[in-house]
């Protein structure tokens, strides 16, 4: 499913430094699971600060969930976290995990979801939840009502990337 629900969104086509989308929505709109799968990481309080523009706060308030297709996606800027949402929680595709925002480096831009796609990862290994497979071609599918799935995609992509040290851009 599309990850945002309950107003107009606009999924960007590109994206700075890394591969991920920001879908352009006003605040409080619905983020849904895009797939039935499982909460894996919950960020409820918002911690960047422009001075320092750390990558692991830049997210402010954000959830991830790993489908049951083995895939994570992620969203971040918002606004509020649904009742219940927390790691280990079973969800299914189109409930509603949290609203829109504007909380992390989103205070500068206009409100957006920012969503990303990859596999999952130990906790807090941000520069990899953030985004790491092009989600553009799977959000117009499912905005259109399509069903393409990113699974081999993330596989492939996850297999190229190799060892991970680390963060590799915009850290």
């Amino acid at each position: 499913m599309f990850p945002v629900g309950g107003c107009r969104a606009d999924a960007s086509q590109s994206h700075h430094d890394y591969p991920a989308s920001d879908i352009f929505a006003k605040v409080g709109c619905l983020f849904v699971a895009p797939v039935n799968g499982r909460v894996d990481e919950v960020t409820r309080v918002d911690t960047w600060d422009p001075k320092t523009n750390r990558g692991p706060d830049r997210g402010g308030l954000s959830v991830s969930i790993v489908g049951v297709d083995g895939v994570r996606y992620y969203g971040s800027h918002l606004s509020a976290i649904a009742p219940g949402i927390r790691p280990g929680v079973i969800v299914r595709a189109g409930q509603t995990l949290a609203h829109t925002g504007k909380t992390g480096s989103a205070r500068v831009t206009p409100p957006h979801l920012h969503f990303g796609i990859s596999w999952p990862t130990k906790p807090n290994m941000w520069w990899i939840r953030r985004g790491a497979v092009a989600p553009q071609q799977f959000l117009n599918s499912w905005h259109h009502g399509g069903q393409l799935s990113p699974v081999s995609t993330v596989a492939k992509t996850h297999r190229t990337y190799g060892a991970d040290n680390g963060c590799r851009s915009y850290c």
